[in-house]
């Protein structure tokens, strides 16, 4: 099947509130180009360089999220267009995007990355971590983001009881950090979890986002 059939039959398969996000990392314009003209008007990137290659040469209605790690010297490159940033694991990277942000009078929206895979490798904050920055005198004062909810990264492995029991400790977090930090706000909806191996268990779990590459364009190029 082509691209978009491939968006069709995941649309078909998933809950409407469900939102996609079409993962473009190293995946040529031309091929991005496919998924828009077949109506898709949401996408990710992993890498600052290529998301802002990719924005500047696609058109202008395209929803960017930028979902992989930050580097507060990068900020500056992405706040003026970003739609969302998924990976937000710090306050000093909070800071940074916060004074980025109200150098161009810009609110925005913001995930926390949070640690549920067992790897070592991977980003992400823990639940106590989450809530000293969400108590944190310092993010009262910030007025140019908007914590929008969680993001989590499985683990990546053939034991899908270990997936679906860190997706749904990712989603516990989302409703105690939820409860205790934002219990009458309406912004703080998003639970961004499942990529192209897992989507089906991070929606059973409550995920809202889901981040697929290989399943929209087929295996990446890395040699890009």
């Amino acid at each position: 099947m082509g691209i978009a059939e491939n968006i069709t039959k995941l649309r078909k398969e998933i809950p409407q509130h469900v939102k996609i996000i079409a993962v473009t990392k190293t995946m040529p314009v031309e091929i991005v180009t496919q998924a828009y003209d077949a109506g898709h008007r949401v996408f990710g990137e992993n890498r600052v360089q290529e998301l802002m290659q990719k924005n500047q040469e696609l058109p202008a209605d395209i929803e960017w999220h930028l979902i992989g790690h930050l580097q507060t010297n990068k900020i500056k490159f992405v706040v003026p267009f970003v739609h969302l940033i998924h990976s937000v694991d710090s306050l000093k990277l909070l800071s940074a995007i916060n004074h980025d942000a109200s150098g161009l009078n810009r609110k925005i929206d913001c995930l926390l990355q949070m640690r549920i895979a067992r790897e070592e490798t991977k980003f992400g904050l823990s639940f106590e971590q989450a809530e000293q920055i969400l108590c944190s005198n310092e993010f009262s004062d910030f007025q140019h983001i908007i914590i929008t909810g969680l993001m989590g990264i499985a683990t990546f492995t053939d034991n899908f009881r270990q997936i679906r029991d860190e997706f749904l400790l990712l989603a516990g977090h989302f409703e105690e950090i939820k409860a205790k930090g934002f219990p009458h706000d309406q912004s703080f909806t998003e639970l961004s979890m499942g990529m192209s191996g897992d989507y089906k268990i991070a929606i059973e779990a409550g995920s809202t986002m889901i981040r697929i590459g290989s399943l929209i364009f087929g295996e990446r190029n890395y040699h890009l």
